[in-house]
């Protein structure tokens, strides 16, 4: 007896090693509150901080022309529910409005920041909070995803690549639709991992959070038949002891559950800005034909929304210019986002995302999650790399969402002999992405890992979004204003949607006026100098740089 009870008795190393792999029940929710604020301080810093971006002020102004007039004519190249999250901030800020006023989205943005009597600064960051806030509620997601997966220090591995991204705080910090729509989809493949247990509430709820992404970003559309595929799955794996055909049949009802609630919720974004669903769109919405046109006709969604499509469509057949590693080119390169990636995540990140995403595939007891993990993040990537528009990693936001999950499971493993060993290395990446990310604090748009030379360095790599979107304007004037730069002669090529002006910069064009008179300070955002020829070359060529402004803006002496 005494022998049978030693057999079965887990023996007292073993014992000690299992408590000692427990953490407090107090510690994990400690450490996610920390990680968490940490991340929001670090978005709610740089939403204070900077200006505008490029396609900030058209989803402000078409969030008050929903709040105003109800009416879905603006920026119908992205569904509504995106712009209604901002729609909220902007509620709160509550700015003057001017009905009368006339114009395409561009403008009716720039109108309301600068033309209508509003400080332009607090309704950005009230129109930024509510982004914030998601996608701080995106990263407890993260957190419980990886926690059932591997366990507490998974979850709170992965909690932490999430937190200190620099991409995912740089773009959850703005007014933008790239972190919503990617959360979206995080949230509805957690769902169904989770219907592999209950699938009645867990599939539905999956529909609805499909739907948000789909109403968010139309570039979510290629995950809907990943998504209903993975229901399938989850509803297979609870039903599969109930005989091969009524197993078949659940699958397939769970999979067509996923889709018409996505469906729906689509229809009640449309309708809870119009419920009319008045559609006269303001802008030429460009004949889309063959497949395409036939596909689009074909959706089952408001004729807003397939407009929207056939925007989106024109958009990619559009000669736009990239820039890469020093090379400036028009069209798209398949390869751009792998590097755009390879530049702008951390090291430690990198090693992890990889460690992720073999641990999936080759540990047997992760194995099943691989699907959910690593084929709609894959897809959405293959998807967005045959986009014609090179413009940073945010068409890719949605791979540290993911590979955090699947990363975090390496920190769930056991260590064989070395005891503790995959833990440890994890909390060593886990350090060497921290520390890279609170050093580029509070610049992280421009953000580059040390292998590339830090932010100071990526405007020789990346442009546009991955460096310079207009955000460091206001800077900018701060930097103008310095005892230093008084009484020069200021000349700007400004590449962003802000107003110079009214930040009180009094500066001319270069490039209207002969070489010979260009004198004083030439001051050239990164995204222009990137792309620059002709005069504007000539001009950069023969001056002095002197100083950065956010990694963002160089200036020049002549």
């Amino acid at each position: 007896m005494m022998a049978s009870e030693l057999d079965t008795r887990p023996s007292a190393p073993a014992a000690e090693r299992a408590r000692a792999r427990r953490l407090p029940a107090w510690l994990v929710p400690l450490l996610a509150v920390l990680l968490l604020a940490q991340m929001a301080v670090a978005m709610v810093t740089t939403a204070v901080r900077q200006t505008p971006t490029i396609d900030e002020p058209v989803y402000v102004g078409t969030a008050a022309v929903y709040l105003h007039e109800h009416s879905l004519r603006l920026n119908p190249e992205h569904p509504p529910l995106g712009k209604l999250v901002v729609a909220a901030g902007v509620a709160l800020a509550d700015p003057r409005y001017d009905a009368a006023f006339e114009g395409d989205q561009g403008e009716v943005g720039r109108h309301l920041l600068y033309e209508s009597g509003n400080d332009p600064w607090r309704l950005m960051l009230f129109a930024r909070l509510p982004v914030i806030v998601l996608t701080l509620l995106f990263g407890l997601v993260v957190l419980v995803f990886a926690r059932e997966l591997a366990g507490a220090v998974a979850g709170l591995t992965a909690l932490a690549l999430y937190c200190f991204s620099p991409d995912l705080i740089a773009h959850g910090s703005l007014a933008t639709l790239d972190v919503p729509a990617a959360g979206f989809v995080l949230t509805a493949v957690w769902l169904l991992w989770r219907a592999r247990l209950r699938p009645r509430p867990y599939v539905a709820l999956a529909g609805v959070a499909l739907g948000a992404a789909l109403a968010t970003k139309m570039s979510t559309l290629p995950a809907v038949p990943v998504l209903m595929g993975l229901a399938a799955v989850s509803v297979w794996h609870t039903t599969g002891g109930a005989g091969r055909r009524i197993a078949a049949r659940r699958a397939l009802a769970g999979a067509a559950v996923v889709a018409v609630i996505a469906v729906a919720v689509v229809w009640v974004t449309y309708l809870m800005v119009d419920p009319r669903l008045r559609w006269d769109p303001e802008q030429p919405v460009p004949v889309v034909r063959g497949l395409r046109g036939a596909a689009v006709q074909l959706m089952p969604f408001p004729e807003a929304y397939r407009d929207g499509m056939r925007i989106q469509f024109a958009f990619e057949n559009h000669p736009w210019q990239g820039f890469l590693f020093g090379r400036l080119y028009t069209g798209s390169l398949w390869y751009y986002l792998p590097a755009a990636l390879l530049v702008k995540a951390p090291l430690g990140m990198l090693a992890l995302w990889v460690a992720g995403a073999v641990a999936v595939v080759a540990v047997r007891r992760l194995r099943p999650a691989a699907p959910y993990l690593l084929v709609p993040a894959g897809l959405l990537l293959a998807v967005a790399m045959q986009g014609s528009r090179d413009f940073g990693t945010r068409y890719a936001v949605f791979v540290p969402m993911f590979l955090a999950v699947a990363a975090g499971c390496v920190a769930g493993l056991r260590g064989g002999r070395l005891r503790g060993g995959p833990v440890w290395v994890a909390a060593a990446l886990v350090g060497f992405v921290a520390v890279s990310s609170l050093r580029t604090f509070p610049y992280y748009l421009p953000y580059s890992n040390e292998a590339f030379g830090g932010p100071a360095k990526t405007h020789l790599r990346l442009h546009d979004a991955a460096v310079d979107w207009g955000q460091d304007l206001g800077a900018l004037a701060d930097r103008l204003a310095e005892e230093r730069y008084r009484g020069e002669r200021v000349w700007l090529v400004y590449k962003g949607s802000g107003v110079p002006s009214y930040y009180g910069i009094e500066a001319a064009d270069p490039r209207k006026v002969p070489a010979g008179e260009v004198r004083g300070l030439l001051v050239v955002s990164d995204s222009a100098a990137a792309k620059a020829t002709g005069r504007l070359a000539e001009l950069i060529d023969s001056s002095r740089p002197i100083d950065t402004v956010g990694h963002s803006i160089t200036i020049y002496q002549r």
